[in-house]
């Protein structure tokens, strides 16, 4: 796949819209930070949302940002109805915008109540089309290939500006329909790793219009801890993310049990909330986990980075679900590796683009304890090799997995008349990704 390159230049007077599920969650903070960065080059954002926040990230630039973000799924239907009546009645793409809708319902099954759902899609599409006319937007972006860019590829048509839509995991994985479409139609599609490229080949798409974007962290607000192996005190091992099958939190307890017989002194601390948390907790009574295991519950995204300096090392288990679900390549990880923590995870979808086993951390199979246990064990017995290996993990998110790396690249994308971005959009567009 053809890699963009980071400029510095200003975008000043380039005005955009963005569009994500929930904005600003704390489960996706990787969308409203990019927003943010974009900002910071000049870029003026309207900052649309499927959904308000159920779990709102905290800081003071996620709260002004929520204040100014249009939730389009908060307006009721007779206002949707009153939108779209006008939009019908003053604008000439409406009604091509309506065609492609419902050609979209057949295609996806007019049998399906799912199918259906898009003619109240479409009718957001409107609403978003109406603030992204009044902001004077000249691109749209999206966010998770599922619901958002059904809606945003009906507002751009309506609004007739192009679009172009990052795919993630799970609206891949197991929400992506009409996937040909969306790619066809878009401007570009970007997908945050090779896993999901070849994934997508695999489903008949054209991946020559597929870019790789990483959802990065803006790694200057990270600063690596001290890196001293000191054996004298009770290692503390933590994981933190939303309490789901996919994150295989029921496999590090049972790699924690099996340490513990080991005789391994540790403390283990998981952070997060989610539907798994009293089974999670039985589990731990059930393996006399007890006196090693403590749920801390969320945490706002101000306070991860000094949570995170606080461990000796950091472990996330990701798996594939009963339903065929799985994680990309979480930020989470990203975090703990900015920031110098020892990092063990598994070779699951696009973690091993983001981890090099043994050289900037290590990986157990998914799903599976003894290789898991292998791997933990090796960083509590050698925590001299753990922490040479956090510091080529260092080198490695400043490298690829920057935010401003990654925001470069999307401007690319987003300003195809910036004189420095031509030459490679003409390249894009002439000889594929």
């Amino acid at each position: 796949m053809k890699q963009f390159e980071a400029h510095n230049d200003s975008h000043a007077g380039l005005r955009i819209a963005y569009l994500g599920p929930e904005i600003p969650a704390l489960s996706a903070t990787f969308i409203y930070r990019e927003i943010l960065a974009l900002e910071r080059r000049g870029v003026s954002v309207l900052s649309l949302s499927v959904h308000k926040p159920k779990h709102a990230a905290t800081e003071t630039e996620a709260w002004e940002l929520a204040r100014r973000t249009v939730y389009l799924y908060a307006a009721s239907l007779l206002r949707l109805l009153l939108i779209n009546l006008k939009t019908a009645l003053g604008s000439s793409t409406y009604f091509s915008a309506l065609a492609m809708a419902l050609s979209d319902i057949r295609e996806a099954g007019i049998t399906r109540i799912q199918s259906w759902k898009m003619l109240y899609q479409f009718m957001a599409g409107a609403h978003a089309a109406a603030h992204i006319k009044q902001h004077g937007a000249t691109h749209l972006h999206v966010h998770f290939a599922h619901v958002p860019t059904q809606i945003a590829m009906y507002a751009a048509a309506i609004a007739d500006i192009p679009f172009s839509f990052t795919s993630h995991a799970n609206d891949l994985f197991q929400r992506g329909s009409l996937l040909e479409k969306k790619v066809e139609r878009s401007a570009r599609a970007v997908t945050i790793s090779d896993y999901n490229v070849r994934w997508l080949q695999e489903q008949g798409i054209d991946v020559s219009r597929v870019s790789i974007v990483r959802c990065g962290i803006n790694s200057k607000e990270f600063t690596p801890k001290d890196l001293q192996a000191d054996a004298t005190h009770k290692p503390i091992i933590g994981t933190l993310g939303r309490l789901v099958e996919k994150k295989g939190f029921d496999v590090l307890l049972e790699a924690a049990c099996a340490l513990s017989c080991e005789g391994h002194e540790f403390e283990l601390r998981i952070a997060g909330n989610g539907p798994l948390e009293e089974d999670l907790q039985q589990q731990v009574q059930a393996l006399g986990l007890q006196n090693h295991v403590s749920f801390i519950g969320p945490l706002p995204h101000d306070r991860v980075a000094d949570w995170m300096k606080s461990l000796d090392l950091f472990v996330l288990a990701c798996k594939r679900d009963s339903n065929g679900d799985q994680d990309g390549i979480p930020v989470v990880l990203m975090e703990a590796m900015a920031l110098g923590v020892p990092v063990v995870s598994t070779t699951i979808s696009g973690i091993p683009e983001l981890i090099e086993h043994e050289k900037n951390g290590m990986l157990a199979i998914p799903g599976n304890v003894p290789t898991l246990v292998s791997c933990i064990r090796e960083c509590l017995n050698f925590r001299l090799h753990a922490e040479k290996r956090a510091e080529n993990a260092v080198a490695r998110i400043r490298e690829e997995f920057d935010e401003e790396v990654n925001v470069g690249r999307l401007l690319q994308i987003f300003d195809p008349q910036n004189v420095e971005n031509k030459q490679t959009l003409s390249n894009l567009q002439e000889g594929g990704a």
